[in-house]
């Protein structure tokens, strides 16, 4: 499934997936399009530090097969990041978390930066949400609020989906056929988009459980209902492991 998936992808762009999808041959493919790849990583996989550098992080050899490792053949070089959590009332805390990544340069884009940027994958799962369940067939929304947003300025997640789905059916019979009264319309649009704008997200979690027992997953009891909430802000939490 993945090499498929890979298509899209375009020169500088962040590729960033989940610790069962990491393949030798994956990287390379990433790589090949100039691409970018941040990625969990299991905490069995074997990483041989050839330069530890100065965030906690340190440059390490992907290769092939376990051949290829024993005698140093072929290796693509990345970037291995370790660490842990010193908030127990997160999830994860006191356990080790590896990630890997293709951004090499510590003093450009250092460990913690990386982690927050793993950990906001969610984010990605709310679009993908919003797309399959309410959108259907037409993703111009998202469109929409990125356009919106660069006029405010402020970041695209700060959009609202709820104001910008109102705001455009109801300005949307009023479309003109003109082409030069459409381009006003436009304006006057992401104008009004740009005024929903949300306040930062809180610094919450929620535990993984399942209402219905349908996985391996722990079921959810009444003590997930009210879960206890982070101490510390998210990046203050981090711990680098050397």
């Amino acid at each position: 499934m993945p090499p498929p998936l890979l298509k899209p992808l375009q020169k500088a762009m962040l590729l960033m997936w989940d610790r069962n999808v990491l393949t030798y041959g994956h990287v390379r493919l990433v790589l090949s399009r100039q691409a970018y790849r941040l990625a969990r990583i299991r905490k069995n996989l074997i990483f041989r530090p050839t330069r530890r550098l100065r965030d906690g992080s340190y440059l390490a050899k992907l290769y092939r097969n376990v051949s290829d490792r024993e005698h140093d053949r072929g290796g693509i070089v990345v970037r291995i990041i370790e660490y842990t959590f010193d908030d127990p009332k997160r999830p994860g805390s006191g356990e080790k978390h590896r990630l890997l990544t293709t951004w090499l340069d510590a003093q450009r884009d250092p460990a913690k930066t990386l982690v927050e940027l793993y950990h906001v994958r969610w984010e990605e799962e709310l679009a993908i949400d919003e797309l399959k369940t309410h959108e259907m067939q037409r993703p111009v929304l998202r469109t929409l609020m990125f356009e919106a947003a660069k006029g405010v300025p402020t970041s695209p997640l700060r959009m609202s989906f709820v104001g910008t789905l109102k705001i455009l059916r109801r300005r949307l019979p009023e479309c003109p056929r003109s082409r030069p009264a459409r381009q006003e319309w436009w304006r006057n649009l992401l104008e009004d988009i740009g005024e929903e704008v949300i306040p930062p997200r809180r610094d919450r979690i929620n535990p993984r459980v399942l209402k219905r027992k349908m996985s391996h997953g722990p079921k959810k009891r009444p003590e997930h209902d009210h879960w206890p909430q982070p101490s510390k802000p998210f990046r203050q939490s981090i711990v680098m492991l050397r």
